[in-house]
């Protein structure tokens, strides 16, 4: 086994160990620490994947940023021992992850994820950036190679105004619960 693949899984049970632990521990703030370890995971998978700005960018802004909202959130409010107490909402709580989960199950399994065979364009590209070699190409040929028509629109400045519109409305929508939650928390509550 690769080193890669053993840090692979070493990240993989870290990150659902301390995803569980989020939901399941009663101390909310040992719960914001969990999540602090989940999110510094999910940066590891990004530099794995060689997105090492991605990685960055979760460092700083999961890591640095809305993990520290939290934990001064949680540090402000009264019963950071006890939690919230089990309420009428606790179904529809698991209800929908539940069925979200189903969702994404049945889109991963049921998308055609071999796209690069279908463009032999693409392919010889995906082949010259992973290293390998393609017969017959040498390097001064590797630049004249066609490319594929997504690579035309590479900056990441684009792809989030055009193709990408939906997702990055949808994490910034998160964000913005996120930060609302948070001040919800840190809001004294009246009895």
């Amino acid at each position: 086994m690769a080193f890669a693949d053993v840090l692979f899984w070493v990240l993989a049970v870290v990150a659902i160990a301390s995803a569980l632990g989020v939901v399941l521990l009663r101390n909310v703030f040992r719960a914001a620490l969990l999540l602090v370890v989940v999110f510094l995971a999910v940066a590891g998978f990004f530099v794995m994947m060689n997105a090492e700005f991605l990685g960055v960018v979760q460092l700083i802004i999961y890591v640095g940023a809305i993990s520290i909202l939290i934990v001064f959130a949680i540090l402000m409010t009264q019963d950071v021992v006890q939690g919230n107490l089990p309420n009428r909402l606790q179904v529809p709580a698991v209800l929908l992850p539940a069925l979200l989960l189903a969702a994404l199950a049945f889109v991963v399994f049921n998308t055609d994820w071999d796209l690069i065979s279908d463009n032999p364009a693409a392919q010889q590209q995906a082949e010259l950036v992973q290293g390998n070699t393609i017969s017959g190409v040498t390097g001064e040929d590797a630049a004249q190679l066609p490319a594929p028509e997504a690579a035309e629109r590479s900056s990441l400045g684009d792809l989030l105004i055009n193709d990408f519109v939906l997702p990055f409305e949808v994490a910034s929508v998160l964000l913005l619960a996120a930060v609302i939650g948070a001040l919800a928390l840190t809001r004294e509550r009246s009895t």
